[in-house]
């Protein structure tokens, strides 16, 4: 069975990364899609809210399991038998950020893990949670870049 995992913090899930998982999902028999906890990042959404997201917007590809992680994400893919990341990559700036996860990830599982690289299809290029969460602040239009089910928490959360 070829297992693949794709990581992130999804606050909150865009368009841009269900496109990516989407198009990862038909390249794998089963695929992770980790939503991380990530200590040094302040999320305007708890872990839960995040993975309640992720699994609602999701829902309708059938081969991905969707689970939190904190931790050393070498660790838990050596556990669960993964040996592929799944990255998406926007721009430039990206790439080099990527390039250097991989490196560090092949090297401490002693080449275990393998890094595929997924460019973002035009339309999502320049899509990032941040850029979605500083719309919301301000009321702009939201629809290009979220599900409908994400738009409605981001409202409610914007509302309290």
């Amino acid at each position: 069975m070829r297992l693949a995992l794709y990581s992130g913090t999804f606050d909150p899930i865009t368009k841009g990364h269900k496109e990516i998982i989407k198009r990862a999902s038909k390249m794998c028999d089963r695929l992770i899609v980790a939503v991380l906890n990530n200590g040094s990042k302040k999320t305007l959404f708890s872990l839960e809210e995040r993975k309640e997201m992720v699994e609602e917007v999701l829902k309708d590809i059938e081969n991905i399991e969707v689970v939190e992680h904190s931790g050393l994400l070498a660790n838990y893919m050596k556990e669960r038998g993964c040996k592929y990341i799944i990255r998406g990559l926007r721009a430039v700036i990206d790439y080099e950020y990527e390039l250097s996860l991989a490196y560090g990830n092949y090297d401490i599982s002693d080449g275990e893990i393998e890094t595929v690289f997924i460019p973002a299809s035009k339309e999502y290029l320049y899509v990032s949670s941040s850029v979605v969460r500083e719309l919301a602040l301000y009321k702009g239009k939201l629809d290009n870049y979220l599900d409908e089910f994400v738009i409605e928490k981001i409202k409610e959360r914007f509302e309290e």
